[in-house]
């Protein structure tokens, strides 16, 4: 016989917050291809300070020497040790940065959604910081300028992204400080590592360490170009409210309904 105090199998709960959480797709993809194409075409609009993009790039480059901040020129010699070293160099740099970013993205909507928004909004503000830097501070990379002594390995050993500056419609290559490529590379790591809770989850820092060393080995950026980036993305996080974990929804027991009792025949005879 069974008593009111016994229990079915538990029952799935209903949804949880995390499926509350997550916003409309069709919504996030019209905001993040518009934020997309406001960003294309402020880069546009900063494009064409050519004599003011050389000269900040020699004030960076003296300021670096008085910093005495490594030279870039020890991490290209590196990678000109051998082709395919710096072939998978310019590889990364041409292939790896929107690609990982938006994989990034995609995966914490569908397996974190609050955790998402808060991504985006700190991916969303250190790309306007940026642009305002883009749009008051044309910097020409290190690649353009004589003085650094360095050579584009993208143009000499391909894959190369960047055509001629003076005929190049698709991009704004004056507009190096900050590296966004170093930037979004470090809120990958620092997001992952946010929402993930295993014990080789550290190793996602290896994404911005690649990075940064790929932006300089390639004379894409300067030092300073990446540590502008890190501290605007510092900025960003301290002004975006990080979500509180929500731990996964569990199974609530659902109580079972007392068995009939049977009557014996004759009982109480």
């Amino acid at each position: 016989m069974r008593t009111d105090e016994e229990f079915e199998e538990p029952e799935p709960a209903p949804p949880g917050p995390r499926t509350r959480d997550r916003p409309p797709l069709v919504r996030e993809l019209l905001l993040v291809a518009g934020l997309f194409l406001v960003y294309k075409l402020g880069r546009q609009l900063a494009a064409g300070h050519t004599a003011e993009a050389y000269r900040n790039s020699r004030e960076v480059w003296d300021l670096e020497r008085a910093l005495h901040l490594p030279g870039e020129g020890a991490v290209q010699s590196s990678l000109l040790h051998g082709d395919t070293l710096v072939q998978l160099a310019n590889t990364y740099y041409a292939a790896v940065h929107f690609p990982a970013t938006a994989a990034f993205l995609v995966w914490l909507y569908l397996r974190r959604p609050s955790h998402y928004i808060w991504a985006r909004r700190a991916l969303a503000a250190v790309t306007a910081a940026a642009l305002v830097l883009h749009l008051t501070y044309p910097l020409a990379p290190p690649r353009l300028l004589p003085v650094t002594g360095l050579v584009d390995t993208a143009r000499l050993y391909g894959p190369s992204v960047y055509g001629p500056p003076d005929a190049d419609q698709l991009s704004n290559q004056f507009a190096a400080m900050p590296s966004l490529h170093f930037g979004w590379a470090l809120m990958v790591a620092l997001g992952l590592i946010a929402v993930t809770r295993s014990v080789w989850r550290w190793l996602w820092l290896l994404h911005p360490l690649v990075t940064l060393l790929v932006i300089v080995g390639t004379a894409n950026h300067f030092w300073l170009d990446a540590i502008a980036a890190a501290a605007l993305l510092g900025l960003a996080l301290a002004a975006v409210r990080r979500p509180r974990h929500v731990p996964a929804p569990t199974a609530v027991p659902r109580p079972r309904r007392p068995a009939r009792r049977r009557t014996l025949v004759g009982a109480g005879r």
